[in-house]
């Protein structure tokens, strides 16, 4: 999997780079937005792509969910957000240059993912479907929708329950986890209920062991700053659950996602190897 997941990293990376003009603040700023993230959503795409046999056509729809994640960071680390001075191991967009450049890179991050797919080459059906499920995905029905449910919960007189938890995680980090899985069926022209179960369970599975890690975890090897939940008081998985009871459910969402991989036989083993991941990784 490891070398799946940077081939995957490449791909996107090349396929916006590509894409960026060279030379000013931004373009300069919307490269580092890019770097070194894991590249998790592009070997999603990839993989998904390849169980039905367009994986040659892949780079740009994994170079464009990784620049609109990209994206997400950069706006989620500014001040009026998150206010985080450290993403990835390095200094935030907004502490590197100001928060006008960072506000900017997120804008134009976010506009170069629907150009990519727009230019890919795929069918003009295919091309639509992605466009239109990856607006719906990033948009106040998905990532958007649950990143203002998460600040809106901060300052909340009650704490959220786990239901309500659930679904603001569910847009906010899985969303675009969900769309990945089910971009290869998609640029196929085809439906997947296996692949949405599964992308589903593992975008769940992901942001539960993001709050373990959150608890768990440094600063160094995770990349950000860690402990803010506490600090802040916010309601997680592991402040309803228990720290073992959350990891146990993490493993079960895990367990339920290689199960729905079953109708693609070996073919999904790197999916698998995915799922796996999301729960061992340590940043």
């Amino acid at each position: 999997m490891k070398q799946r997941l940077f081939e995957a990293r490449e791909l996107a990376s090349a396929a916006i780079a590509g894409a960026v003009p060279d030379g000013g603040r931004v373009a300069e700023a919307m490269g580092y937005a890019c770097a070194g993230g894991k590249g998790l959503r592009a070997l999603l795409v990839v993989e998904s792509a390849r169980l039905y046999g367009v994986e040659a056509e892949a780079g740009p729809v994994a170079g464009a969910i990784e620049s609109l994640h990209a994206y997400s960071l950069v706006h989620d680390d500014l001040p009026c957000m998150d206010d985080d001075d450290l993403r990835r191991g390095q200094p935030t967009v907004h502490r590197k240059w100001d928060e006008a450049t960072a506000v900017l890179a997120g804008d134009a991050l976010q506009s170069l993912a629907f150009q990519l797919i727009a230019g890919a080459n795929l069918p003009a059906e295919a091309r639509i479907a992605l466009v239109q499920s990856l607006a719906e995905a990033a948009g106040v029905a998905g990532m958007v929708g649950g990143q203002a449910a998460d600040i809106a919960a901060e300052t909340a007189e009650t704490p959220l329950t786990l239901p309500e938890i659930e679904a603001l995680q569910a847009g906010k980090t899985g969303a675009l986890i969900t769309w990945s899985a089910l971009a290869g069926p998609r640029m196929a022209g085809a439906q997947s209920a296996a692949l949405r179960h599964y992308g589903d369970a593992i975008g769940r599975a992901f942001q539960i062991f993001d709050d373990i890690l959150d608890v768990e975890g440094s600063a160094e090897t995770v990349g950000k700053a860690v402990g803010k939940d506490a600090a802040r008081g916010k309601a997680t998985f592991v402040s309803l659950l228990g720290l073992e009871p959350a990891r146990k459910r993490a493993a079960e969402l895990v367990e339920g996602a290689i199960a729905a991989l079953e109708p693609y036989g070996p073919s999904a083993e790197t999916l698998r190897e995915v799922a796996r991941f999301v729960i061992a990784r340590r940043s």
